[in-house]
């Protein structure tokens, strides 16, 4: 195998020497027809309602797309591809908790919170709460998320780019972030929602035939027997033993409270991503709604069944040394496999797709995150709901630029991480400052103001910190300031495990402790509006 390994490496060195021009050529052909596809929708965006939600003129099947596509990130594609190939089971584990993260979300907060007939999810949490506190403070943990979620996407951005050009230096890669960040920014600018919207069904649909058809060629390579794949990686594992690719412990057997700490993040995070969330307002009816969930749990399902298969096709064809050893690190797993599968022409398409996902993934993100800077904090908090919907929409392209702006910074700063594991640390964030708060919300009528502030701050505050204060930051050969500085001074690389119980605890105790009730006709009005959608279209006119 080890000849096999050094052949294939040798292929990497050609091609990204050789090939850069095919590799472009076909990315920049997906970056022409979205745009084009981008400048005619983003002409029907005539209201706020049209920018933020696409005028909820999309079908279920059309949405269902959407929010696979904007769902599956580079994180699903490259960052577990790349974990399972180097890590094995332990990699898989992603995969996992990811796919019943949407089931939570699915079943907890999706459908009650489309109900609510808004355009953010602060417009759901402050809904029968004091309106300034709350919104000023879901903005707040929406924006973090945001910026959490992107760092992930742009690191993908150039890993993926200095493998397809063989870039390896810091100059290069920033280069190639920040060109990222101007498509994030002209998609967004130029589409609004609807754009946006289209952008992601079409990624999606490239980005699951492309899966299907590396997965269906590695299991033809192998007889259609996953045995013979797994037995393949085994052969081809660095690790000591061999077969410790196939069981559990590879990646967390040493602190098994990270693993633990991980599966909650990923759980429980979905539930409380604002850019998937925000999928479910652009649908006109709870029915269409509905529809929607069924084609993204069969996407989205389908598309983790592949991942299982492209790891370890990747640590079978490729080999764990060569893909850490390639530019991109753990990350280039995926366009690897392409590479010993198809050649040069197959590493160019399933580059292309996998850098559309990161461009789509981060526009919804970034449309997200402006919407709601500009109708929490703009129209809502300083305007007190008396700016015009033309103010509103031109306060949320210039919230998009600066967004733009910070995702490049944080992205340069963020090169070589795993970013399936910069995801988690999103997701950690998004259980910890917005799920306590949104379930709370739905669920519990007497929750307070106070509740609501408290589990929203210092669920974000306890994340961020101990994030931080983490081997993620300082420490470490992976680290972002590299092991040597050292300020690393709690053990774990998630924090969900504390962070995620406080925000629950803290969204109770403001509210036990709370002399002020809350409006009892209002916390009726929705619940009743949740859970029928009764309403809903009447606050869309408004």
């Amino acid at each position: 195998m080890s000849a096999r390994i050094a052949q294939l490496a040798a292929a990497v060195e050609a091609t990204t020497e050789n090939n850069p021009v095919l590799n472009i050529s076909i990315f920049l052909a997906f970056v022409a027809v979205t745009m084009i596809v981008v400048i005619r929708a983003g002409r029907n965006n005539k209201s706020a309602a049209d920018y933020y939600t696409g005028g909820r003129s999309f079908t279920g099947t059309q949405n269902g797309f959407a929010i696979a596509g904007d769902y599956l990130s580079a994180a699903s594609f490259l960052g577990i591809v790349g974990a399972i190939a180097v890590n094995g089971y332990d990699g898989f584990l992603y995969s996992i908790g990811f796919l019943v993260a949407w089931l939570v979300a699915l079943l907890l907060v999706a459908e009650l919170m489309r109900n609510t007939g808004k355009f953010t999810m602060a417009d759901v949490l402050s809904f029968r709460l004091k309106q300034g506190p709350v919104r000023v403070a879901a903005a707040t943990t929406t924006l973090a998320v945001c910026f959490f979620y992107l760092l992930a996407q742009m690191a993908g951005a150039g890993g993926l780019v200095s493998l397809l050009l063989g870039i390896n230096d810091k100059l290069g890669q920033s280069i190639v972030v920040t060109v990222v960040g101007v498509l994030m920014i002209v998609y967004v600018l130029v589409g609004g929602m609807k754009g946006t919207t289209w952008v992601q069904i079409i990624k999606a649909f490239l980005l699951i035939i492309g899966a299907f058809g590396m997965t269906i060629w590695v299991l033809v390579l192998n007889g259609f027997n996953l045995s013979t794949v797994l037995a393949s990686a085994v052969e081809n594992s660095t690790h000591e033993p061999a077969a410790a690719i196939l069981a559990p412990g590879l990646a967390y057997g040493a602190n098994p409270l990270d693993f633990i700490s991980l599966a909650i993040a990923l759980v429980l995070g979905t539930a409380g991503l604002p850019h998937v969330l925000m999928r479910f307002y652009t649908v006109p009816t709870a029915k269409e709604a509905r529809k929607s969930v069924v084609w993204a749990i069969w996407l989205i399902g389908g598309f983790y069944v592949f991942t299982l298969v492209l790891g370890f096709g990747a640590a079978a064809l490729v080999g764990g040394e060569t893909i850490l050893a390639a530019p991109g690190g753990v990350n280039s797993a995926a366009p690897l496999l392409s590479l010993a599968l198809g050649g040069p022409i197959l590493l160019g398409f399933i580059s292309a797709i996998a850098f559309a996902t990161i461009l789509a993934v981060v526009a919804g993100i970034t449309i997200t995150a402006a919407t709601s800077f500009a109708h929490d904090i703009y129209a809502s908090v300083i305007k007190k709901g008396k700016a015009s919907p033309d103010a509103e929409v031109k306060v949320a392209r210039r919230t998009v630029i600066v967004i733009g702006i910070l995702a490049i910074a944080g992205g340069i700063g963020v090169q070589g991480q795993n970013i399936a594991f910069l995801v988690a640390l999103a997701f950690a964030v998004a259980a910890s400052a917005n799920l306590p708060t949104i379930l709370y919300s739905l669920f519990w009528k007497n929750f307070s103001t106070r509740g609501a502030v408290w589990s929203m701050y210092g669920g974000l505050a306890s994340a961020v910190v101990l994030i931080v204060l983490s081997p993620v930051f300082s420490s470490e050969p992976t680290s972002m300031f590299g092991e040597g500085v050292d300020f690393a001074i709690f053990p774990l690389k998630n924090p969900g495990i504390i962070s995620i119980p406080l925000g629950f605890f803290l969204g109770w105790l403001g509210t036990v402790t709370s002399s002020r009730r809350e409006d009892p006709h209002l916390a009726a009005e929705m619940a009743v509006r949740s859970l029928t959608g009764h309403g809903a279209e009447k606050a869309v006119e408004h």
